[in-house]
C-alpha cells in the first residue's frame, strides 16, 4: 500500500541540501504520493520544478496570507499562467491567518477571495489555511459558492463542532502530526468526527513534525507516524488509512478514474459484499448520495454482481472474522443470491452477517428470517429511530409500513435464533439515542449499537 501527503513544502529552501535523501526516505516509508504546495510567486515555479523532476509528486501555486500585502494583479496573472501547467492540481495556499496577521485583515480577505475566483477560472480545488480565523474563513468560502470547485481545509486546527460546516461546503479535511501532541484532544476528536471519504493526511514539512520528532525538521516519511495514530484514533487499520489518504487525493485532486465499484471490501478483517446499489430507504445521511466510496474502497458498481461473481470475489472466507453483505444498497432486495453465497461461507467455515434496514420481509412479502437462521450469524438492523414519524422524515422509506415492518424483522430474527443488533445513527438533534437503546435492548430484547454521525465502516 501507499501514502499520499497532501500538503508539504519541500520547494522550502529547508530541503535545498538534502532534497534527494528526503524523497527517498519517503518512498522507502511507503509515500508515494506528494503535493508541493506554493506559498509565493517564486515558490511556486519551484514547486512546478520538482513536480517535472520526481515521479508521484504534484504542485500547486498560490500566495501564503502571510504575503497577502504583496499580491498584485500581475502576480495573479502569473498565477494564473502557472496553474496551466499539467502539474498543477490545486490554488493554493491561501486563506486568513489572524495568529500572526502578517497582513492586514483586509488584505488577507482580498486575496483570499482573489485565489477563489482563480480557482474557480481553472477548475482547480484551493487549498485553505485557516488559523485563529474560523468564523471569516467559512463565510468567505460559503460567499465565494466554493462548493463549485471544492477544496481542502489543510493542517486542520479547528473543533469538531466545525466540522459539519466545512463538510457542507464541500470541502475536504487535512489533518497533520500535531495530532499526535498530548494536549490535541480537540483536533483527535476533530479527527473522529470527519468522515472516511473527506479525510486526508499530510506532513506540512518541514513544519510540524510529530511529537517524538518534535523540534526536528519535518519530512514526508513521518507521515508514516501519522497514520498510524490516525489509524489508532478512529479505530481502522493501517492499510484503511493508507486507502483512504490515496483514494480521496485523487478523488479530491481528480488525479485519475478511480474505476469500477468494488464487489468486495476490507475493514480491519472483515470482508464486506457490496451485494447492491439499490436500496428501498433513501437515508439523508446515506454514504452513497455525496460519495462513492467507504473508507477509501469505491462502491459505485454499474451492476449487481451475482452469486458466482460475489463467492468468487469472497475467495477463502475463514481468513475473515467474518464476510458481512452490505454495500451501499438493501442486500435482500437479492435474497437468493445471498442466501447462495452464505450458503458457500458457512461450508468453508466462514462466519456471516447480514446489515440491512430490515425490509427483506416486506420485500419478499413473507417472513424471511427462518431461511436466513440457516446461514446467517448476525444480523445488524438499521432501526435509526425509536417512533414511525422519525423514522419516516430521516430514512424517507420507499414502501408503506416501513418502521413496523422492520420492528418485525427484528422480532422475527431473534425468534428464529439469530444474534441480532440493532443500531442507529446519531444525527444531531434528530435521533433520540436513548430512546432508541430502550426500545432496542428493554422492549425487543436484542444489542444495541450507535453508529457516529457521518463516519461509515
Amino acid at each position: 500500500m501507499a501514502l499520499a501527503d497532501s500538503h508539504c513544502h519541500l520547494n522550502d529552501q529547508a530541503f535545498d541540501e538534502d532534497r534527494d535523501e528526503v524523497i527517498e526516505r519517503s518512498r522507502k516509508s511507503g509515500v508515494e504520493i506528494i503535493l508541493n504546495v506554493g506559498y509565493s510567486i517564486e515558490n511556486s515555479h519551484k514547486a512546478i520544478v520538482l513536480a517535472e523532476k520526481y515521479q508521484g509528486m504534484y504542485a500547486s501555486v498560490g500566495i501564503h496570507p502571510h504575503h497577502a500585502s504583496t499580491v498584485t494583479k500581475k502576480s495573479i496573472r502569473e498565477l494564473k499562467e502557472m496553474a496551466e501547467h499539467p502539474m498543477v492540481i490545486a490554488i493554493g495556499e491561501t486563506g486568513l491567518d489572524y495568529y500572526r496577521n502578517q497582513s492586514p485583515k483586509n488584505d488577507q480577505v482580498k486575496s483570499f477571495r482573489t485565489h477563489i475566483n482563480l480557482a474557480k477560472e481553472t477548475s482547480k480545488p484551493v487549498i485553505v489555511h485557516c488559523r485563529d480565523a474560523m468564523e471569516d474563513t467559512l463565510k468567505i468560502l460559503s460567499k465565494e459558492r466554493i462548493k463549485k470547485v471544492c477544496g481542502v481545509m489543510h493542517c486542520y486546527s479547528g473543533t469538531d463542532s466545525d466540522v459539519s460546516t466545512i463538510l457542507d461546503l464541500g470541502m475536504y479535511i487535512s489533518f497533520s502530526a500535531n495530532i499526535t501532541y498530548p494536549k490535541a484532544h480537540l483536533l483527535r476528536d476533530a479527527m473522529m468526527a470527519t468522515p472516511g471519504h473527506r479525510l486526508l493526511l499530510e506532513t506540512d514539512s518541514p513544519y510540524l513534525a510529530p511529537q517524538k520528532k518534535r523540534g526536528t525538521r519535518n519530512e514526508p516519511s513521518n507521515l508514516a507516524i501519522l497514520a498510524d495514530n490516525a489509524a489508532r484514533i478512529r479505530g481502522i487499520s493501517r492499510e484503511d488509512i493508507e486507502r483512504i489518504s490515496v483514494s480521496n487525493f485523487k478523488t479530491l485532486f481528480n488525479i485519475e478514474d478511480t474505476g469500477n465499484g468494488r464487489i468486495t471490501y476490507k475493514i480491519r478483517n472483515s470482508l464486506y459484499v457490496n451485494v447492491t446499489k439499490e436500496c428501498t430507504n433513501e437515508c439523508s445521511f446515506c454514504t452513497r448520495f455525496y460519495s462513492d466510496s467507504v473508507q477509501g474502497h469505491n462502491l459505485r458498481i454499474t451492476h449487481d454482481p451475482t452469486a458466482i461473481q460475489m463467492i468468487k470475489a469472497i475467495g477463502d472466507p475463514s481468513i475473515y472474522d467474518e464476510i458481512v453483505f452490505c454495500g451501499f444498497g438493501e442486500p435482500t432486495l437479492h435474497l437468493d443470491r445471498i442466501l447462495e453465497v452464505a450458503k458457500s461461507v458457512k461450508k468453508q467455515g466462514g462466519k456471516v452477517r447480514l446489515n440491512t434496514n430490515g425490509h427483506g420481509s416486506i420485500i419478499a412479502n413473507q417472513d424471511i428470517t427462518p431461511a436466513l437462521s440457516k446461514v446467517v450469524d448476525h444480523i445488524s438492523v438499521s432501526m435509526n429511530a425509536a417512533d414511525k414519524d422519525t423514522y419516516d422524515n430521516i430514512c424517507q422509506p420507499l414502501m408503506p409500513n416501513a418502521f413496523d415492518s422492520m420492528l418485525k424483522f427484528i422480532k422475527d430474527a431473534k425468534k428464529c435464533g439469530i444474534k441480532v443488533t440493532a443500531s442507529v445513527v446519531a444525527i444531531p438533534d434528530k435521533v433520540d439515542v436513548e430512546k432508541c437503546r430502550k426500545l432496542a435492548e428493554v422492549e425487543l430484547g436484542v444489542r444495541f449499537r450507535v453508529r457516529n454521525y457521518n463516519l461509515v465502516g
